[in-house]
């Protein structure tokens, strides 16, 4: 049975086995934008997994055990890919981290009380097109609702439009868009626009 047919399920958190994995999709998903504060890859990886948390996470795993992907979020209670500057200082050492820290704070995005914020969905390309996407989004959605959550918050590039749309048909709205400028050529996008989803009619 190839990946693509396997059936699978839907996890909180996500296997200590799967961290790897798990670390290496979200760089492939976000390396345009995250290539010049975390590149080159192999130290980009190496932090990710240094820092991923899975309090923040909910994953897709094929019944027979294979990493299908996951979705990440934030929350005042901590985030996804969270990490310090003494993790970047880690893998960087301390000159690259304090360049590459004032990178990453430029793409952070505050997290108002009562949202779930998006920090990263992404699925494992031989298993895209099956409902992996659509199962992780709802997942999330239902974790917020049993967390008392008001909305969910997430930002999509102007690179992603199959995102956007995914986000529009599980009815997601767009609230506003910033624009980076002159420093679009840094991260590989040009503007984000805001989308958010109430949770539970909140």
């Amino acid at each position: 049975m190839t990946e693509t047919h396997r059936p699978f399920h839907i996890e909180a958190g996500f296997r200590p086995e799967h961290r790897r994995q798990a670390a290496e999709g979200y760089w492939e998903a976000f390396a345009r934008k995250l290539r010049y504060p975390l590149g080159p890859r192999h130290r980009a990886v190496t932090f990710i997994e240094r820092v991923l948390d899975p309090a923040h996470a909910i994953s897709a795993v094929s019944d027979d055990g294979l990493f299908l992907g996951v979705a990440g979020f934030k929350t005042a209670r901590g985030a996804f890919v969270g990490g310090t500057i003494a993790d970047l200082a880690a893998v960087y050492g301390w000159p690259g981290a304090a360049v590459r820290g004032l990178l990453v704070s430029l793409l952070e995005r505050s997290c108002e009380d009562g949202t779930l914020l998006m920090d990263g969905i992404f699925v494992a390309p031989a298993a895209r097109d099956r409902g992996v996407g659509t199962a992780l989004l709802t997942a999330v959605e239902r974790h917020a609702a049993a967390c008392g959550l008001a909305r969910i918050r997430l930002d999509v590039i102007d690179r992603n439009p199959r995102a956007r749309a995914l986000y529009e048909r599980h009815g997601y709205g767009a609230t506003a868009t910033a624009f980076l400028g002159p420093l679009h050529p840094l991260f590989g996008f040009k503007s984000s626009t805001t989308m958010l989803k109430a949770v539970n009619g909140a």
